[in-house]
């Protein structure tokens, strides 16, 4: 296709609105507080969760953890803790200052820290109530290709360690800077190169800059009547080059695919020079693509500056759905069966008890008519049905497509749930469920100040290993917590959130009160770690999305041989013998 055909989109909207908070996740003006009531509220005005009261969320916390949570019993955060002092290159930094404008240098302490840590509890943890031992001595903000490619050649030539930063969403401590690293480190945040470049629409492809947002790229082809599909829980804040430095997944990967269905070509700046392929035929056959050893590189073998991806056209139809099952075996037993017969929809998830029960206490009092019907729907399902409510689990759907196909696929969806004993629970319940997706990011730091450490992790697994993998790994977590002596109960919950012909990627969800317990923080990491010896142990995965980084590191033996180690290393050292991307991951 000619160039001329190609739509070439404005750039997305900037709004001062949607500041990030510093010290916790996701925007300023969104996040979990504690009224003078001594209810839980949302704040802000961006999701549907926003402004509503949630009285019984403490309660039900209190009460499952069995903890004494308070109100008024806050685990003050220091933040910021304190800075490391620059190491700072002045040849470097001189030649920099000729090539970047002032306003694309950074040395502001509280930026600096902001770019030393992703998201990780550890992290979290750090930067409330310890501190980082280090973190960027400068922050570089690149507005095209070749300032990359400069300043690539600038660290090489002063031997200065760079360190890409997409959106700083991160759980696997890959942006977190090595503690023995004695070089400058400069931390290129990409997310000034934020453009939709192109948009081919007879052929269905856009060329997107590496440093662009989900919420960015979805404003922009939306204008035009497209979408790309790939949205992970982290999408409003994450990059495309993060997504592809992370091998990414999204939650609708069922009908547009994970990010390595997506991504057509990368142009990338390495040590060594420059990955140029704007994009790429339905499929050929030349051998290994270097482009591709990009995928899931977590930042060690260069810089993404932008990809060439496929887009489609915006769904005709977007429905929600929903399904409750009598217990875990048989929402395994439905989901299996979807799979099988090939109907699955753009998302499905199935969330066990416990994750259910969690969602149940972030909803808000019901009134007149509304709390008249939820009634008798509870009152249908525990006693007419004979559900139990500490047995029950739900599967939240999303349906996307032409109205014809989103019919089809609800009516075989719900012709095999009934088959396994399933109850629909309507839209409403789906589009809750989703929704919540984005606010429930904001949780985990909520909790921490009130003296519980929450974390997520996942995997994928067989179909046959699935819920004996999760039936090892939350017995193995309640015998650790019984086995240190921590206080009250842990939270150990469970989420299938991804199907594949052989088997699916499945959520924990990990947390435990702390307030006495001493190296909170560590012992947490301990207990997760423990948590991937029994995953791995057990038939799962060391990752299915989220990568390896530094944080997973140790376990890199027990899923690769030395052979194919000793290929990565080899493939480094060729890329960048002087490990100007030292980021250690």
């Amino acid at each position: 296709m000619s160039d001329a055909k190609r739509i070439e989109p404005d750039p997305p909207s900037r709004d001062p609105r949607d500041a990030e908070h510093p010290e916790v996740w996701g925007f300023a003006d969104s996040g979990f507080t504690v009224t003078s009531s001594g209810a839980v509220s949302f704040t802000g005005a961006r999701y549907p969760i926003s402004g509503q009261l949630l009285p019984d969320f403490l309660p039900w916390a209190r009460d499952t953890i069995d903890a004494p949570l308070a109100p008024g019993d806050v685990h003050v955060s220091g933040y910021p803790t304190p800075v490391p002092e620059r190491v700072a290159d002045a040849a470097f930094e001189a030649e920099l200052g000729a090539l970047l404008r002032g306003d694309q240098i950074d040395t502001d302490p509280c930026v600096r820290l902001r770019h030393g840590h992703g998201h990780t509890q550890e992290e979290m943890w750090a930067i409330k109530y310890g501190s980082l031992a280090r973190v960027p001595d400068l922050v570089v903000r690149p507005e095209s290709h070749e300032q990359v490619r400069a300043i690539a050649a600038l660290a090489a030539r002063h031997r200065v360690c760079l360190i890409p930063y997409g959106g700083g969403t991160n759980v696997t401590e890959a942006l977190r800077c090595p503690s023995d690293e004695p070089r400058s480190i400069v931390s290129v945040d990409m997310r000034r190169m934020n453009r939709v470049r192109w948009i081919d629409p007879e052929n269905r492809t856009a060329c997107i800059e590496a440093g662009a947002s989900g919420r960015e790229i979805a404003e922009v082809l939306a204008r035009h009547g497209f979408t790309l599909g790939h949205e992970p829980d982290s999408y409003e804040f994450s990059t495309l080059g993060g997504w592809v430095a992370t091998n990414a997944s999204g939650m609708k990967k069922n009908r547009y695919g994970n990010i390595e269905d997506i991504v057509l070509g990368v142009t990338a700046v390495t040590a060594r020079g420059e990955l140029e392929r704007e994009g790429a035929p339905p499929r050929e056959s030349v051998g290994g693509d270097p482009a591709r050893w990009l995928l899931g590189s977590e930042g060690r073998l260069g810089i993404v500056t932008s990809a060439v991806v496929k887009v489609h056209p915006l769904p005709e139809l977007s429905k929600h759905g929903s399904v409750i099952f009598r217990e875990f075996a048989a929402g395994m037993a439905f989901l299996r069966d979807v799979q099988r017969a090939g109907v699955a929809p753009a998302s499905i998830r199935l969330m066990d008890n416990l994750q259910f029960q969690f969602g149940q206490a972030l909803k808000p009092h019901k009134r007149g008519a509304a709390a008249l019907k939820s009634r008798l729907e509870k009152g249908y399902v525990l006693r007419v049905a004979g559900f139990s409510a500490d047995r029950m689990v739900a599967c939240t759907l999303l349906f996307e497509g032409t109205r014809g196909e989103v019919t089809a696929q609800e009516r075989a969806v719900y012709r095999l749930a009934k088959r396994h004993g399933g109850i629909r629970g309507g839209a409403e319940n789906g589009r809750r469920g989703y929704a919540l997706t984005f606010a429930i990011a904001y949780i985990r730091d909520f909790m921490m100040h009130h003296h519980v450490l929450a974390e997520s992790f996942e995997t994928a697994v067989s179909w046959s290993q699935c819920v004996p993998m999760i039936q090892n790994v939350k017995q193995l977590l309640w015998q650790e917590h019984a086995k240190r002596g921590l206080p009250g109960r842990p939270f150990v919950a469970a989420r299938v959130t991804q199907l594949y012909d052989t088997g699916v990627c499945v959520y924990f969800y990990f947390a435990f009160y702390h307030r006495g317990v001493e190296r909170a923080s560590e012992v947490y990491a301990e207990l997760e770690r423990a948590a991937r010896e029994e995953i791995l142990r057990s038939g799962g995965s060391l990752s299915h999305h989220h990568g390896v980084g530094k944080l997973r590191q140790r376990f890199l033996p027990a899923v690769f041989s030395p052979t194919a180690l000793a290929w990565r290393a080899g493939l480094k050292r060729s890329i960048d013998p002087d490990n100007v991307f030292g980021c250690a991951n």
